[in-house]
């Protein structure tokens, strides 16, 4: 079986944790942090197992940078 490390993304939505994957746009959500993190890893998983190659190519950002900016706020 063949591993990738993807990124997980999860910000809190009101009662929902949203998991987001910025290198296939896949979403997903949760109660708790842990809880989205492990259902975006099924939703991924699921993902690869019914998308075809052309749609893993098409889909897969292999650049994905997570970084802070600074702004002045007026």
């Amino acid at each position: 079986m063949n591993m990738r490390r993807l990124t997980a993304i999860i910000e809190r939505e009101d009662d929902w944790y949203v998991a987001h994957c910025p290198e296939l746009g896949v979403v997903s959500q949760g109660e708790s942090v842990e809880q989205a993190r492990t259902n975006l890893r099924e939703a991924l998983e699921g993902f690869f197992a019914e998308a075809s190659p052309s749609e893993i190519a098409r889909r897969l950002h292999s650049e994905v940078f997570v970084t802070s900016v600074e702004v002045a706020v007026a």
